[in-house]
């Protein structure tokens, strides 16, 4: 699991392998995100901005209103959750991104979602 915390917004997130469409070449992940407001305020997520690089450094951008389309507010000590997908023509990749949160006083500001690792069991590993 991968963690971050911003204005008391913790996002955590948990990848898994899928699978490979062999007659496609792609591979295909899974990520569920939970969202928890650990704040003294309530906050609305209105945006999500993901950059998705493939293990051939091939970035993709991806921008829009809320997630799975939902823009959930979120009191102090609720969470959300939610799980979607990833598409890469290569067997790794790494995500990261935050969302646009408005607060209850209408402050708008970014949550952090920390960077992921999408890893298949044919990716190559190295050491960094």
């Amino acid at each position: 699991m991968y963690e971050a915390i911003t204005r008391g917004i913790k996002v955590s997130v948990t990848p898994q392998f899928l699978e490979h469409e062999a007659e496609d070449g792609r591979y295909l992940w899974a990520y569920t995100v939970v969202i928890e407001n650990e704040g003294k305020t309530a906050a609305q997520l209105k945006t999500r901005y993901w950059q998705i690089t493939d293990a051939k450094g091939r970035v993709e951008e991806v921008r829009g209103p809320g997630v799975v389309g939902e823009t959930p507010t979120l009191k102090p000590g609720e969470s959300f959750t939610y799980t979607s997908g990833c598409p890469l023509n290569e067997p790794s990749g790494v995500m990261v991104g935050h969302y646009g949160m408005v607060d209850a006083d209408g402050d708008v500001f970014e949550v952090e979602i920390p960077a992921f690792s999408l890893d298949s069991p044919e990716a190559q590993r190295t050491l960094n």
